[in-house]
């Protein structure tokens, strides 16, 4: 059977691939703002969209809070992606980036109406919550991240 060691190094190697795959969703959403930012770009013309397919608590929260402030929530998509990105990838505050990327995921879903759907429509966005339940729950940050490098240094300092 594998050392715990063993296991340790994979599930950091998950960790940063999942990191990587918030990267890689961020990067263009800042190097071709104009693409995704209002007025014409992606994230308004997919909110107007999901106004169509939505129904319930999260149109109404579409409708009433999101389009009205759609530059403020188009910001906090791209910057979240990236946050979460970079704390799986450095392995700094893995947990929370692991909640957030979750967070993001479930609220793409949500816009899609694509909770329970089998058409595979959100079936990235289902994944994206899955990959990042593993990084809350599993402990990801065990090896090669700042997580155990400043927990380590917080034992040996309470130890002593």
């Amino acid at each position: 059977m594998p050392s715990s060691d063993t296991y340790a190094k994979w599930l950091a190697i998950f960790r940063i691939y999942t990191g990587a795959f918030w990267l890689l969703h961020a990067i263009p959403k800042f190097t071709d703002s104009a693409s995704f930012l209002p007025p014409s770009g992606f994230m308004p013309m997919m909110i107007q969209k999901s106004l169509g397919s939505t129904t319930g608590f999260y149109h109404d929260f579409l409708a009433n809070v999101v389009m009205p402030n759609i530059a403020v929530f188009a910001q906090l998509v791209r910057v979240g992606e990236l946050l979460v990105g970079i704390s799986l990838v450095l392995g700094l505050f893995s947990r929370l980036g692991g909640l957030g990327g979750m967070f993001l995921a479930a609220n793409y879903m949500l816009a899609k109406n694509a909770f329970g759907a089998a058409d595979g429509y959100g079936s990235l966005d289902f994944v994206a919550i899955v990959i990042s339940f593993f990084n809350l729950v599993l402990p990801t940050d065990a090896r090669w991240s700042l997580d155990a490098v400043l927990f380590r240094r917080r034992r040996r300092a309470v130890a002593a």
